[in-house]
């Protein structure tokens, strides 16, 4: 947990019962859900007067939030379903059912964490809302979703963000997106970014360091890039632009494999790079810091994100930033990152190549870490709940 701040110690407030969408925090040990346990976390410690209730449809052994909830010394707490009806149908619950809980517990304002709120949220009457949208990928890049799954994201999103009675982007770029798809009026919409675990920011010892690079065989140079390995994240331009760099640079490619993982195969195999490339699967939250620090750069030509937490991983960890264009990647890498058009293969390679001029590589280090110092728990409480408030009328 982070210590309280006394910028926010001298402010005197009343005391509030907030309700949040916990199915993530529970469930997810990433993405969205690594974004809940960050919100929820950096209120209770910067906001220690109100309470937080997560409602969750299930529960889940999860040793994050467990630790949250112990250190937050009760002003965290999670919620199940009560009555057997809704334990039988917990997940229509999350959608419907959990109205009457919200006015039973007489919470003030109930914050959907992940693109949505409950279907019937204005029927808790006195509680008000808030939703965090993170990206409208569904809309943007159709191809990559069934179309049922489209249908049912851009279905939620669209009653969440009508219906709440204010909207939190994680970015100028979900902003814009909310306005152009939607309709919704800039008012209604605040910009709140998230920081990263705080992990990242600490140098990890060399003895901890060499015997993660051994758990992991990992080579002795590499470039990494982090996050599933979809057709939307990238990797295969990436690893055509691994083609025209050193032969002693490798990649490291740490995420969840998918269907798309195939296809970069494919082309690691015809171009003989398979001695080059690693992929790393179910890589310990706790080793991944030494990850980062072990590498010389991080690169994430992603064609579309929300923001980029990765970026600003890398950006703590003290290594030079390769990203995309296109989408949210320059509001989390700042002007010092580099910056390049997602399929523009030459030019990545150029890139990657750059960071590795000493006084280019010790200007973008330093500049980054900068960079990374304004996404921070304290400033995310801070304008949190002065959205909760003003949504809530307690200020102007």
């Amino acid at each position: 947990m982070w210590g309280l701040s006394c910028t926010f110690a001298v402010e005197i407030f009343e005391r509030m019962k907030i309700g949040y969408d916990g199915k993530r925090a529970v469930q997810n040990a990433t993405g969205l859900g690594n974004y809940s346990r960050y919100v929820v976390e950096s209120l209770s410690a910067f906001a220690p007067e109100n309470e937080y209730w997560l409602y969750a449809p299930s529960p889940r052994k999860n040793r994050q939030l467990s630790l949250l909830v112990e250190e937050s010394k009760g002003l965290v707490s999670i919620h199940y379903p009560s009555s057997c009806l809704w334990k039988s149908m917990r997940a229509l619950w999350r959608i419907g059912g959990i109205w009457k809980d919200l006015q039973r517990d007489e919470i003030e304002l109930f914050h959907g964490l992940s693109n949505e709120l409950p279907f019937t949220i204005r029927k808790a009457r006195k509680v008000k809302s808030v939703v965090t949208v993170h990206d409208l990928i569904f809309l943007k890049l159709p191809h990559c979703f069934s179309p049922i799954d489209r249908w049912i994201y851009n279905q939620k999103c669209r009653y969440a963000c009508r219906h709440a009675d204010h909207i939190i982007a994680v970015s100028e770029c979900t902003k814009r997106d909310i306005i152009r798809y939607y309709g919704i009026s800039e008012s209604k919409i605040s910009v709140i970014y998230q920081g990263c675990n705080p992990i990242f920011s600490s140098s990890v010892p060399a003895d901890k360091r060499w015997e993660v690079a051994c758990c992991y065989h990992l080579p002795k140079r590499y470039i990494l890039s982090v996050g599933t390995i979809e057709e939307r994240k990238n990797a295969l331009t990436l690893v055509q632009a691994l083609a025209h760099l050193p032969k002693e640079l490798h990649l490291v490619l740490v995420g969840r494999p998918t269907a798309y993982t195939l296809k970069v195969k494919d082309f690691i195999h015809k171009a003989g790079l398979q001695e080059r490339v690693h992929f790393l699967h179910g890589v310990s939250s706790d080793d991944l810091p030494a990850i980062y620090q072990c590498a010389e750069s991080f690169v994430y030509p992603s064609v579309y994100e929300g923001f980029g937490i990765p970026v600003l991983e890398a950006l703590h960890s003290g290594i030079p930033v390769v990203a995309a264009t296109g989408s949210c990647l320059e509001e989390a890498g700042g002007a010092h990152s580099l910056y390049v058009a997602p399929y523009d293969v030459e030019a990545l390679a150029a890139a990657i190549q750059k960071t590795s001029v000493p006084s280019v590589r010790a200007a973008m280090i330093e500049e980054g870490r900068k960079w990374a110092k304004r996404f921070t728990p304290e400033q995310m409480a801070h304008d949190t709940m002065t959205c909760y408030r003003k949504v809530c009328g307690a200020i102007d």
